[in-house]
Formats: structure tokens, sequence, C-alpha cells
């Protein structure tokens, strides 16, 4: 029996290491509010960053139509316009001035209160582009308060479920 019992094992731990194992996600459901502005729908990007603001993770896409995605310039550059990945993140509508969004995200719960950052990025097709509206350190404390944008996102208020 224990010749066996431990091929076994090293079978196991060696299955683990070949093919990692997910990293634990704690879920927080976001609303985003716009401010009142006129025309098209915003496209939102939430990315985390490491603490040299490199991409590390798309989290939530908002915006449907890929057409519009190289007006979020710097994750265009920076993800999606180099590596052409398939976005796993949420992809939704987009909402116009005034109108809030509700969704959840599922932040990498080894990256919060560890040097990380998490950008909302936000567009409107013929207006301004916002590259951080808002960015903040991704901490315990930062996700449980109102986060106010500079673009089109008035505010970002996360309640962890």
């Amino acid at each position: 029996m224990k010749k066996f019992f431990i091929p076994v094992i090293a079978i196991v731990c060696l299955t683990l290491l070949a093919f990692g194992t997910a990293s634990e996600t704690t879920s927080y459901k976001c609303m985003i509010q716009l401010t009142n502005y006129e025309g098209e729908g915003a496209y939102i990007v939430v990315s985390i960053l490491d603490s040299k603001g490199n991409y590390e993770e798309t989290l939530y896409v908002q915006g449907d139509d890929n057409e519009w995605y190289r007006d979020l310039e710097e994750w265009w550059k920076n993800i999606f316009g180099i590596r052409r990945p398939n976005i796993d993140a949420i992809v939704g509508e987009t909402i116009t001035g005034g109108q809030r969004k509700m969704t959840v995200l599922n932040i990498p719960t080894d990256k919060i209160d560890s040097g990380y950052k998490i950008r909302f990025e936000s567009a409107v097709e013929d207006q301004e582009y916002y590259k951080d509206d808002p960015e903040f350190d991704l901490t315990t404390e930062n996700l449980a308060s109102k986060k106010e944008g500079k673009g089109f996102i008035r505010y970002v208020r996360m309640i962890q479920q």
C-alpha cells in the first residue's frame, strides 16, 4: 500500500503545479453612476493595475461594440490592442448621461490590500476620454467607500457581497 500511496501524491502535486489553482475572488456589487451629459452611451472598462501602474487584469467592460474599444486608450494600448485576449470580463451595454449601472466585480482576493490599484476608464463617442475616472488603491477601506469620478463617471460605490 505504501508503494502506491507515494506515487499518487506525487502525481497530484505535479498536476496542481502544472495547471495551477484558480485564484480566490471576492465579489463586490458595483454601482457606476454617470454624470448628466449629452451624447452617446459611455464605454467603461474596469481594470486592476500593479503598484507600478501596469495592467494586470480586466474586470469589466461596459460596451458591446468592439469598434469603440480603441477609445478607451490606455486599456486598448496595454491590453486589448496588443495581446487581443479573449475578454472574460462581463460585457454589458452602454448607458447614457445620468443613468446608473449595477454589476458584480470579482476581484482577486490576494490583490486587495497588497499594493494594487483599480482603474475605471471612460469614453463617449465624439467626446472626451478619461484615463482614471476614478482610480484608487485596491484596499478594503477604499472598496467600502464612495469614489468620485473625474469625467463621465459621477461616482462609484461598491458593497462586498
